[in-house]
């Protein structure tokens, strides 16, 4: 109104006022000219200013609706903060500006290098604090590998941001990113989204036909004869009894008697234990995996990991089965969109450590980007189980012995403690596994690796071939396990435990006669050998009166002292350690063992343990404890420790 009233005073004077002389005229109503339109856009502008304020005022919009509609392939849950005050206060302001000035200054260098800012975001209209987050998710998709890295790295180190914001992440990540934020050691577990709902049983079916009807589906023909005794046995399984009463005794996968005081037990298993069994089996054929993919196998593995997380031994060969089929990367996107990565996130940060090494087995297996290596069934990475810029000089090589486990004979000797209550423990007082425990941590340079292969006391209701059991076939299998991992690319050392020690020699004489196994010689530093039989063991001049020695196992006879092949392997290899001038340390048992109660025998004598090289040290404990150190800072562990620093000072110090 003042504006309008302005102009028609002027217009007036104008039109009522005498004509002044004709040169001030000309210039009178050019100023005049200029105040109106001046006035007239000075006006305006503060009109328009007031009504779009005035309208932002009235209005409110949710910008997470417009979010949404844009993005609608993704899943937003809402939750609600207990925080009151966490979308204000000081400390939320200053990074909200934080974020602003750092966007501004990377639009700003942008622009003088005459580059795009954030090609991804120039048609999304994001929130100032959030373009970090969106910085980081392209940068993790750099063709440059280190940027792709150090983006996984900042990410696992946010422990700052809002839920939402790891929801992004995990919403718009890609495969490569989230296999990496699982084998990064402090990632939020919010950056994984819960696994995709499972389709439902088909009507009047179980979880046990189900996969019944998985391992009937997969080929039967032209297989290896102890994978056709696996199948057909779990085929043939109806019922629990049956399977308890058939099973005999066992040990699937080195876990089932880690205990030479359990001989008088038989394990009980369930028809899922068998098919898992023989599904472990036919997980090794990589034609099999693609079988079991393209069948809903992932899922219904899923499916029982969930219903069976009381039974440790259920999951466990579950995640064998998973491991295996990672070895194929071109199942991998299928592992991740079927949501198995969020559940191998959370069990590699297990305290168990027999949960985290299998989750971190199958991880290491889907992570092409920092693990050039394949671990195989068998064959577990005890450290670095998580990605880290710490380098690996070396590689120490942890191989049990006869009814032995790749964590469980590594273990701290027992006490008196329920052994339920020690998995809470420091790890410096009690540990289920040493070597990840203790020598992980004076050795951080170190890669250690733990084997695990089958063994048995008795061929009474064996399901495998003979020949199958022979030192010289594990020996082969394992080396090739071996060098699949990488074994012999570093400087290695060698630690083994009764016929464990057979095998080492085994191995290294096998990979002297193999050119493509040259670097494993040639890298071997040094090997500990724990009460290793090399002239024999009384085991087998027992097994007459132990009722299920009645028919002993080839691993059993081979450890007689009688043994041709035991007798050329000593000899043989004692010349060609001499020759390479390996390091040796040996030690030997001075108790006797307790097996069953009814038997107390010396397993291996002083004079078996003695190789004819290196040191040899009687230790005051039995056979079963001459691995197991009783405290970190005793002789066994601290002799064992010593020897690993001095057989690889100079790689260690490089």
């Amino acid at each position: 109104m003042s504006l309008a009233a302005y102009c028609v005073i002027c217009c007036r004077r104008m039109g009522t006022s005498t004509s002044p002389p004709k040169s001030s005229t000309y210039w009178r109503d050019i100023r005049n000219i200029i105040k109106f339109t001046g006035s007239l856009i000075l006006g305006g502008s503060l009109f328009i200013t007031y009504e779009v304020l005035a309208l932002k005022k009235s209005l409110t919009l949710d910008t997470q609706v417009v979010e949404r509609e844009k993005m609608k392939s993704y899943i937003y849950v809402h939750t609600v903060s207990l925080d009151k005050t966490e979308n204000h206060g000081i400390t939320y302001q200053a990074r909200k500006e934080l974020h602003k000035a750092v966007r501004k200054v990377l639009a700003t260098s942008a622009r003088m290098f005459r580059g795009p800012f954030a090609d991804t975001f120039s048609t999304v209209d994001i929130e100032d604090h959030d373009c970090a987050v969106w910085l980081l998710l392209r940068k993790s998709r750099s063709d440059d590998r280190a940027a792709r890295l150090q983006a996984v790295q900042e990410m696992s180190e946010a422990h700052h941001w809002h839920d939402y914001q790891y929801r992004i992440i995990a919403q718009a990540c890609d495969m490569r990113t989230l296999t990496g934020l699982a084998r990064s050691k402090e990632s939020d577990l919010r950056f994984f989204l819960r696994p995709p709902p499972l389709p439902s049983l088909k009507e009047d079916s179980s979880t046990e036909e189900e996969l019944r009807h998985l391992l009937a589906s997969l080929p039967q023909t032209d297989l290896d004869e102890c994978i056709q005794c696996f199948t057909a046995l779990a085929l043939s399984e109806s019922s629990q009894s049956l399977a308890a009463q058939k099973g005999g005794l066992w040990c699937f996968g080195g876990n089932g008697l880690p205990y030479a005081e359990s001989f008088g037990e038989v394990p009980s298993a369930t028809v899922e234990m068998f098919c898992l069994e023989a599904l472990v089996k036919h997980s090794e054929i990589p034609t099999h995996c693609d079988k079991i993919e393209a069948n809903g196998g992932l899922q219904l593995l899923q499916r029982l990991y969930q219903l069976h997380k009381d039974c440790p031994k259920v999951q466990r060969n579950i995640m064998r089965i998973l491991g295996n089929m990672a070895l194929n990367e071109h199942l991998h996107s299928t592992i991740v969109r079927s949501g198995w990565v969020s559940i191998l996130a959370e069990a590699i940060k297990s305290q168990h450590i027999m949960e985290a090494s299998h989750a971190a087995r199958t991880l290491a297996n889907l992570d092409r980007e920092t693990v050039p290596d394949k671990y195989q069934d068998g064959v577990y990475v005890l450290h670095p189980q998580h990605r880290t810029s710490q380098p690996i000089k070396a590689d120490v090589l942890f191989i049990h012995g006869l009814m032995g486990a790749a964590f469980k004979t590594w273990r701290q000797q027992d006490n008196d403690q329920d052994l339920t209550e020690k998995v809470s423990e420091d790890e410096t007082k009690y540990t289920t596994c040493w070597p990840k425990s203790w020598l992980a941590r004076d050795c951080p340079a170190l890669r250690i690796i733990s084997v695990e292969y089958d063994t048995s006391l008795s061929d009474w209701r064996a399901r495998c071939p003979t020949e199958r059991k022979s030192i010289a076939f594990r020996s082969n299998e394992l080396l090739r396990k071996l060098r699949a991992a990488g074994v012999g690319d570093r400087p290695v050392v060698w630690v083994s435990h009764s016929m464990g020690g057979l095998l080492v020699k085994k191995m290294l004489l096998e990979a002297s006669k193999k050119p493509e196994m040259s670097t494993i010689i040639n890298n071997t530093r040094g090997i500990i050998f724990y009460s290793v039989p090399h002239h024999g063991s009384h085991l087998a001049e027992y097994s007459v009166n132990i009722r299920y020695l009645l028919f002993p196992s080839l691993e059993v006879k081979e450890l007689s002292k009688d043994s041709p092949a035991l007798k050329t392997l000593q000899d043989d290899f004692l010349e060609f350690a001499k020759d390479k001038n390996f390091q040796v340390l040996s030690f030997v048992e001075t108790l006797p063992t307790y097996i069953g109660s009814m038997i107390k025998l010396h397993v291996v004598p002083l004079e078996s343990a003695d190789l004819g090289l290196g040191d040899l040290i009687p230790v005051d404990v039995n056979h079963l404890n001459i691995c197991k150190p009783k405290r970190k800072d005793t002789f066994l562990y601290q002799r064992t420790l010593q020897f690993i620093r001095d057989a690889l000072a100079k790689d260690l110090e490089n």
